[in-house]
């Protein structure tokens, strides 16, 4: 029993859910300084925490022909939970998230809806797409921070930290989507780098993280954000990125994407983590 539910939890994919929840609170954080009332704001880290787990467990049902070749270590392709299992369980996420998000207030329930939508439709038509998967997914991470937001009717202050999320998701997915293109090409899948090529896809991580990497500066020269801000973004995720980059060109490998992938993952935590720096000082 202990090793069904620890299959359900890795599912759900727990960092990815953290980050997300964290970017909830900082969207809150971010537009309203004391975070009230606080209670909206934890059923907003809640409600987004169970869409977002939904989302990763129907991407898992509709990817389990790729993940047979690239994951067989995920849950369903290794026979831990049952697709139909899986299908019930992002069900009961969804109904619950949303169930949540109506306690908040109607913004959030709206908003908390469409993204249940989105992520289904995502995962069922639009991530085997050039560039538009990408796009979407990149689209309803970023709402993560405008949901915290709209948590305690604001979402001005978020907007800054959300086009920043969705930049670097758009580029950590490409990567990803170089990653997999020995499996969507078995599977058919139109991504980027199965239509067009591995270097055309690196060029767009290239120009979309280029783009992040200027754009960072553009809140310090405002004077939005502090001196932590640009002292702890410079190196926490500038640099990061552009090695990831260098990396990406000289070993466009699965296994060492992989660990670009995972490296670009963590370091989201750094940019939030540098933009909260941005505002307190």
């Amino acid at each position: 029993m202990n090793s069904d539910l620890t299959a359900y939890f890795i599912l759900t994919r727990p960092l990815n859910i953290l980050l997300g929840a964290l970017s909830i609170f900082l969207g809150a954080l971010l537009s309203g300084g004391d975070l009230q009332p606080m209670l909206n704001v934890v059923l907003a880290c809640c409600s987004g925490a169970l869409i977002m787990s939904a989302g990763n467990v129907i991407n898992d049902c509709f990817d389990i022909e790729i993940d047979r070749v690239n994951k067989p270590f995920r849950p369903i392709p290794a026979g831990k939970v049952s697709q139909a299992s899986a299908r019930y369980f992002a069900i009961i996420l969804f109904v619950f998230g949303a169930f949540l998000s109506i306690f908040i207030n109607w913004s959030t329930f709206v908003l908390a809806v469409i993204i249940s939508f989105g992520l289904f439709y995502y995962s069922y038509r639009l991530k085997r797409t050039v560039l538009v998967g990408n796009l979407a997914v990149s689209f309803f991470s970023a709402l993560a921070l405008i949901y915290g937001s709209l948590a305690i009717d604001a979402w001005q202050g978020a907007l800054i930290p959300a086009s920043f999320a969705f930049l670097f998701h758009l580029g950590r997915e490409v990567i990803k989507d170089i990653e997999d293109r020995e499996a969507d090409s078995s599977v058919s899948a139109a991504t980027l780098p199965v239509s067009f090529g591995v270097r055309t896809a690196q060029i767009v991580a290239s120009i979309v993280f280029g783009l992040l990497i200027i754009l960072t500066f553009i809140p310090y020269i405002l004077d939005i954000y502090g001196n932590n801000y640009l002292v702890a973004v410079v190196p926490g995720v500038d640099l990061v990125v552009a090695g990831a980059l260098y990396f990406m060109w000289t070993y466009p490998y699965p296994e060492s994407l992989r660990r670009i992938s995972f490296v670009l993952k963590a370091d989201m935590f750094v940019g939030l983590f540098a933009i909260y720096l941005g505002v307190s000082s």
